[in-house]
């Protein structure tokens, strides 16, 4: 194939194909692909509508993000990306925006597991390219969609055969067609379509095809790539075409951002600045950044959750990284904890960071999935048990619902929570035994357990399969 303009022309190889946007958009000069500067005239041709991240000052880092952009995200580990994707996808559907997941290298279960809340949101739409891409279909990934709930089983769409770019374009359009407004998009990642599709040449012709396109379809678009897969002329293509480049990196522990092209916009300390950060699920704090600590009830809120969770300050200390001293200070209000010490504490107590600094105000929604429930680490619960707090800790002061899942065969010794008042249990799946001072009694499935003024002294299961018990604690007010 042969195309040309004034005397230039681009000879392609026969299994590379090459789509342009408008000839000649892409060149081809001593081994080195050449595209266009951004796509011609975008911001002159429309008024620009600004929209956000989810995170205040990653906006302000960027100088803006507007509908039409395509952000590409160059990380360094692999996995830096994730926490800035998570918090756009969360910002987005909270805005009630439709948003597309195109997932190359995570299982629809990873996905999910990683997603939360957000994964069951009624604008969330999955494109599932890894089932039967890397996955090779293999039965253990198949198993989880045919047994997923249908608000999870509903979001997604499993590309049959992701190694055919065509195919692959046809479902990624058509599902963007029946999404009305501006769209949102996550691509993880050009790393994965180059693993599954088998050369850069295929990535970059779709990259540079798909840019303008879901410009003009008011979109906005993340891009995400491992920076040291792909060669530097990939690299500098891709970077070329974007409205954003952002690369990510972690340098002996401190993780950095540094903007590497905002076109038409004034970065916050210009071009490849470091803005160190620490990241926590979708949590984000810059350094820098004045956060309002939560007060002389930040030191009580750190111990009630610490007593919730059956730790001591020792084992709160060796969870953290700090001395048992620093967590007495703390929850005595004698010394306020780090930014990155309040995230580690916010990570180990199960709760989001904000509920350190003060309870939210937002009323709570009305359903909440196991897929949201935090993991409670408790002294007493042996290695395979799982502990899971269904409710927001904060939202509702008094009240906690637990998700207490023990595996067949298993001894409890002792009850698994500490708690000032009534306890309710009703146990969904399995048998368990009950065990008090004067004796044991059996629990089946449907059955509720009332604890007020007895406390057990053991859980068993007998059974040969994992017994699902639903644990409601209603405790003491919040000091």
């Amino acid at each position: 194939m042969v195309f040309g303009r004034s005397g230039e022309k681009i000879v392609l190889a026969p299994d590379f194909f090459l789509i342009c946007f408008s000839p000649p958009a892409v060149r081809f000069r001593r081994g080195i692909f050449l595209l266009p500067t951004g796509l011609p005239a975008m911001s002159e041709n429309r008024h620009r509508i600004e929209v956000t991240t989810g995170i205040d000052r990653l906006d302000q880092i960027l100088g803006g993000m507007f509908i039409g952009d395509n952000v590409v995200w160059f990380d360094d580990s692999g996995s830096l990306a994730a926490s800035f994707w998570l918090r756009f996808v969360q910002s987005s559907l909270k805005l009630g925006k439709h948003v597309i997941f195109v997932s190359f290298d995570r299982s629809p279960k990873n996905l999910f597991e990683r997603l939360g809340s957000s994964g069951e949101h009624k604008h969330l739409a999955v494109l599932d390219c890894f089932t039967y891409g890397k996955g090779k279909g293999i039965s253990t990934f198949l198993q989880f969609l045919e047994n997923a709930p249908a608000t999870i089983k509903n979001r997604v769409v499993s590309v049959p055969d992701p190694s055919d770019i065509s195919a692959f374009s046809e479902e990624l359009y058509g599902l963007q067609a029946r999404m009305p407004g501006d769209v949102r998009l996550v691509f993880e990642s050009l790393t994965g379509m180059q693993e599954l599709w088998g050369g850069e040449e295929k990535v970059i012709a779709f990259y540079g095809h798909s840019c303008p396109r879901l410009y003009d379809l008011s979109t906005i678009a993340y891009w995400v790539l491992e920076r040291g897969a792909h060669s530097r002329r990939m690299r500098a293509a891709i970077t070329q075409i974007a409205q954003v480049a952002v690369g990510l990196a972690i340098r002996r522990g401190t993780t950095s951002l540094e903007v590497i092209k905002a076109e038409d916009r004034q970065p916050l300390g210009g071009l490849q600045h470091p803005h160190r950060y620490k990241a926590a699920g979708a949590e984000i704090v810059f350094a820098g950044e004045k956060v309002h600590i939560g007060g002389p009830n930040l030191g009580a809120r750190i111990k009630k959750l610490r007593v919730r969770r059956g730790l001591s300050q020792a084992g709160l200390a060796r969870l953290v990284g700090v001395t048992p001293s620093t967590i007495s200070q703390v929850e005595s209000n004698t010394i306020f904890p780090s930014i990155p010490g309040l995230m580690k504490m916010a990570e180990v107590l199960a709760v989001e960071p904000g509920y350190l600094f003060g309870p939210s105000r937002k009323g709570p929604g009305a359903v909440f999935s196991p897929s949201s429930a935090a993991e409670v680490r408790l002294p007493n619960l042996p290695p395979n048990a799982t502990v899971r707090s269904f409710l927001p800790l904060g939202v509702f002061p008094r009240t906690q619902a637990y998700l207490v899942e023990i595996p067949p065969k298993t001894e409890i010794h002792g009850h698994f929570l500490a708690c000032k008042g009534m306890e309710v249990g009703y146990l969904a799946e399995g048998e368990l035994a009950l065990a008090f001072a004067d004796g044991e009694e059996p629990v089946r499935a449907g059955d509720l357990v009332c604890l007020t003024d007895r406390m057990p002294t053991g859980w068993k299961n007998p059974g040969p399969d994992a017994a699902r018990l639903v644990w409601i604690q209603v405790g003491d007010e919040e000091g």
